[in-house]
C-alpha cells in the first residue's frame, strides 16, 4: 500500500509539474529561462537573445530557425513550450469602419402628399 502511494504521489507531481509549465516568450525571455529548453544550451541561448537584439522580435516560433545552431529538430521539441508576444490567443481584430456615405447626417421626413 505504501508503495502505491508513493508512485501516486510521484505521478500526481510530475502531472501537477506538466499542467502548470507556462509558455516562453520568445521575444522577452532571458539566456537563462532559454537554457532550460530541450537542445538549447548557454551558447545558443545567448545566440538567440543576441539575434533578437540585432533584428528585432520573432515574428513567430519558426523564426527561431533564423538563429544559427537552432534547427527544425530544436524547434519541434520545444514548439509547446514557445510563443510570440505574450499571448497565445491571437489578437482581437479590429471592428471595420462604417463609411461615411451610409450614415445619413439628418433623417430624412417622409414627403407629404
Amino acid at each position: 500500500m505504501r508503495l502505491i502511494n508513493v508512485i501516486f504521489g510521484l505521478l500526481l507531481a510530475f502531472c501537477s509539474a506538466v499542467t502548470f509549465a507556462q509558455a516562453i516568450d520568445i521575444n522577452t525571455a532571458t539566456a537563462a529561462q532559454l537554457e532550460g529548453l530541450k537542445g538549447i544550451g548557454p551558447k545558443k541561448a545567448a545566440e538567440i537573445v543576441k539575434y533578437r537584439e540585432a533584428n528585432g522580435p520573432f515574428k513567430s516560433v519558426e523564426d527561431l530557425s533564423k538563429v544559427q545552431g537552432v534547427g527544425a529538430k530544436t524547434l519541434t521539441a520545444n514548439k509547446d513550450m514557445l510563443m510570440v508576444g505574450g499571448a497565445a490567443m491571437p489578437a482581437t481584430p479590429k471592428m471595420p469602419e462604417v463609411p461615411k456615405a451610409a450614415v445619413p447626417a439628418v433623417p430624412v421626413e417622409p414627403a407629404k402628399q
